[in-house]
C-alpha cells in the first residue's frame, strides 16, 4: 500500500542534495576567503622590507605592490610565490648540494 508522503520525501531527497551542494560550495568560498585574508595580513609585513630583503628571496617592491593591488577577495601570496618561482626555476632544481660520503664530498643528484 502506497502513501501520500512516499512521493512527498523522494521528491525531497534530490532538494536536500542541492541544497547540502549549496551549502557545500559557500562553506568552501568562505574558506578560501578567510585564508585570503589571513595570507594578505601576513603578507603585509613584506611592505616594511626593504629592497635587499626583498631580493633576498626573489621580490622586488613592486611585486609586493601587486600583489596587494588585487583584489581583496584574492591571495596575494599567490601572485609571489609565482614571480619568485618564474624568476629562479633554474636555481631550485640545479642545486648541487655536497655532502660526506666516505671520506669525500660528492654533489647530490650525480652517480658515484
Amino acid at each position: 500500500m502506497t502513501t501520500h508522503a512516499e512521493p512527498c520525501r523522494n521528491a525531497a531527497q534530490p532538494f536536500g542534495r542541492v541544497m547540502f551542494a549549496a551549502v557545500a560550495l559557500v562553506t568552501a568560498r568562505l574558506r578560501q576567503l578567510a585564508t585570503a585574508f589571513r595570507h594578505r595580513h601576513d603578507a603585509a609585513i613584506l611592505m616594511r622590507f626593504d629592497d635587499r630583503m626583498l631580493a633576498d628571496i626573489g621580490l622586488t617592491a613592486r611585486d609586493v605592490r601587486e600583489a596587494f593591488n588585487e583584489p581583496v577577495w584574492r591571495d596575494p601570496t599567490e601572485l609571489l610565490v609565482e614571480r619568485v618561482a618564474r624568476c629562479r626555476p633554474a636555481r631550485l632544481t640545479m642545486r648541487a648540494a655536497v655532502v660526506p660520503d666516505a671520506g669525500r664530498a660528492r654533489a647530490l643528484g650525480y652517480p658515484r
